[in-house]
């Protein structure tokens, strides 16, 4: 047994005697000079990467500012290269890119705030490249004889850990090999004894019974020696990277496996049930968890424990387990961590977590839109290219296919002159279409392609909109013809890219009491102050005593979503007006805009979908704020369909919606003449933030 021991004691010396210190300080002491020289090689690269990185394909000399391919001369997406690094297929996103090339020299910390699919995991994941390249290392467990639940931890450089294993399972073969050898020896000495000395079978076979356990039960022991590896980086070329997006606390803390078997030497060491977590396995690397809002408190405080500290110990994640018991020697935890979320992640954000974040690195809010330019199209003709290499399953796109891409994502961006940033809806139309393309054995993706998949690839919201519409054409309740008195068309958006035709309807009846105006069709806080900003317009203009009167306002079949926004306000002023007056609606005309209480016109959002779904509903007119005018792009087939009208004021609303000559000129004067001021020259409409319906 003593060979034993001066045989384990001369291992430990070759693995540079890790058991005097927690950590392994000197493994990156002797490659200061190599690291210096990757950090130079990567100042040379770094600055270049991303949306500054040319598009490799033939590009006219005299580019024309119209063109949708950017000046571009190819016939397929095939001829596009596409970048080899990650970084490098970046598009848009100037500030997030240079934030993140700069977190990835200081090796600062970054949070991600944006909508979905602007590139955040992208980022994330393109920020690994980027680190300067250190020495990685392999996180081994040790079982600690003074205290088995109290195991040890040491490092050494990556692949080492590898080597460490296999030399203590050597030894603990040949160890095994010589009790098996001794074993078999003496149980053969004890039955030669019983069978041919004592002459007592029962007896001998007995005794090498108990022999052999005895000497199995003795091997559990040599096994224990054998370490760990928790953490290998033996095959890691880069930076780690973990993704522990929705990691349960196990998974981003580490944990100890439960052993059921807790006593009589058929115990598990602590030691070989311990499980590193994502914080151990990005060590020196990247640590991505996007809606980083998700995670529990106790999850948060923990990873600042780990930011902070560079280390955090594995235990047991649940307290009836025989884990919790484990408690092992810090691990480290030198990471770079990238949180992400949407807006709301903030809000439920660890206010400790986040400041340690903001304190030790960067914010950065994710840009939606980006300027058109001949520039960014030649870099979405060259996304179209990385989709659908990255699928390997597609049909190349056709010059014509990849500019009705373009075309719609100038669409989705809602403003003009403008691409949308939202790539990942944009590339799930890139798949549709070449999925289509594809089940038709086509050799390329052409722009019928692209068409169809426009057509397949609606949203839910969409979808849902289109079966009310039809729904309500069959009970006959959209109404797009003849003039009805206080029946509006409104306008209105179901999810970010669906519109919906939304009726209101208005009566004015004698009041039990003082006048109110009330609103019905579930309208939520901001929809409501819109008609109170209404009610504002209509007791200025009216030459009635309305405090005699209740002005009744219903949003027709609003559903259980209800109405949020006060882009229905310049409907529900002309439907009141309209009751008030007496004069009847044009039914082939909808409408959506906010109105100010001086009856000002005032811009919304999503324009370009309420306008399609008035054609898809058999409307003729639609009005919109004059400052929405900008950002109308319809699709081709609804330009023929109906006629689109800018206005600024309620009085132009009103000369478009209402019926008859006399008595609508007369009201229009009117109105004029008590919200004149309003008109002038430079006083109308001042800068807005458009209402998300």
């Amino acid at each position: 047994m003593s060979n034993d021991t001066n045989t384990d004691d001369s291992l430990h010396e070759q693995e540079d005697s890790p058991a005097e210190t927690p950590f392994d300080e000197g493994a990156d002491s002797g490659s200061n000079l190599q690291h210096e020289e990757a950090e130079e090689v990567d100042e040379h690269t770094i600055d270049d990467l991303g949306s500054d990185v040319e598009i490799e394909a033939d590009v006219a000399d005299d580019v024309d500012e119209d063109d949708l391919l950017g000046g571009l001369q190819i016939e397929t997406s095939e001829e596009i290269t596409v970048p080899d690094r990650l970084v490098d297929q970046v598009i848009g996103q100037e500030h997030a890119r240079d934030v993140i090339m700069k977190a990835a020299k200081q090796r600062r910390h970054v949070m991600m705030i944006g909508s979905p699919g602007t590139g955040k995991s992208m980022l994330a994941k393109a920020m690994s490249e980027l680190l300067p390249r250190e020495e990685l290392q392999d996180v081994l467990v040790y079982h600690n004889p003074d205290d088995g639940n109290r195991p040890k931890v040491r490092t050494v450089p990556a692949g080492k850990g590898d080597q460490i294993v296999e030399a203590h399972k050597e030894e603990a073969r040949k160890r095994n090999q010589m009790r098996s050898f001794l074993m078999w020896i003496i149980i053969a000495v004890v039955l030669g004894y019983s069978l041919i000395i004592a002459q007592q079978v029962l007896l001998g076979i007995l005794a090498a019974g108990i022999i052999y356990l005895a000497f199995r039960y003795g091997s559990r022991g040599s096994d224990a020696m054998v370490p760990n590896l928790i953490v290998n980086n033996a095959d890691q070329k880069a930076a780690p990277f973990q993704d522990a997006t929705g990691a349960h606390a196990g998974a981003l803390l580490g944990d100890v496996r439960h052993d059921p078997f807790q006593s009589g030497g058929m115990e598990t060491p602590s030691h070989d049930r311990v499980e590193p977590g994502a914080i151990h396995k990005a060590n020196k690397g990247v640590l991505f968890i996007d809606e980083i809002n998700t995670l529990d408190v106790r999850s948060q405080q923990h990873l600042m424990t780990a930011i902070q500290e560079g280390e955090f110990g594995i235990t047991g994640q649940s307290e009836r387990s025989s884990g919790a018991m484990v408690q092992t020697e810090p691990v480290p935890t030198d990471f770079i961590m990238i949180a992400a979320g949407n807006l709301d992640a903030m809000e439920n954000m660890h206010p400790a977590l986040r400041s340690r974040i903001k304190g030790y690195g960067y914010e950065v809010y994710m840009d939606d839109t980006i300027e058109d330019s001949p520039e960014m199209r030649r870099k979405y003709a060259r996304f179209v290219a990385q989709e659908v290499s990255n699928d390997g399953r597609l049909p190349h796109f056709t010059e014509e296919a990849i500019e009705e891409v373009i075309l719609e994502a100038r669409r989705r961006a809602g403003r003009k002159g403008h691409l949308t940033l939202e790539f990942r809806n944009l590339g799930g139309l890139v798949r549709v279409a070449g999925d289509i393309a594809r089940g038709e054995n086509a050799e390329f993706t052409t722009r019928d392609h692209v068409l169809q998949a426009k057509r397949r690839a609606r949203s839910i919201e969409q979808q849902i909109a289109d079966q009310y519409i039809q729904r309500r054409k069959d009970y006959e309740l959209s109404v797009n013809d003849g003039f009805v008195t206080g029946r509006v068309n409104g306008l209105a958006v179901m999810g970010e890219d669906s519109g919906i035709m939304l009726p209101v309807m208005a009566e004015v009846t004698p009041s039990q009491g003082p006048g109110r105006v009330i609103a019905t069709g579930q309208l939520k806080e901001m929809a409501e102050e819109s008609v109170q900003n209404v009610s504002a317009i209509i007791k200025k203009f009216s030459n009635q005593d309305l405090s005699e009167m209740d002005v009744h306002v219903q949003f027709v079949q609003t559903g259980q979503q209800g109405v949020d926004g006060d882009s229905a306000s310049i409907t529900v002023a002309t439907a009141v007006i309209s009751a008030l007056e007496d004069i009847p609606i044009d039914q082939s005309v909808a409408m959506t805009g906010s109105l100010s209480v001086r009856g000002d016109v005032l811009p919304v959002g999503g324009v370009t979908h309420k306008i399609e779904a008035a054609a898809k509903a058999g409307c003729d007119t639609v009005i919109i704020p004059a400052a929405n005018e900008q950002d109308v792009m319809i699709e081709d087939e609804y330009k023929e369909m109906i006629d689109i009208i800018p206005v600024s004021h309620i009085s132009e609303v009103l000369e478009v919606a209402l019926e008859g000559e006399p008595e609508k000129d007369s009201l229009v004067d009117r109105l004029k003449s008590i919200t004149g001021s309003a008109l002038n020259k430079g006083k109308g409409v001042g800068p807005s933030s458009p209402s998300p319906q």
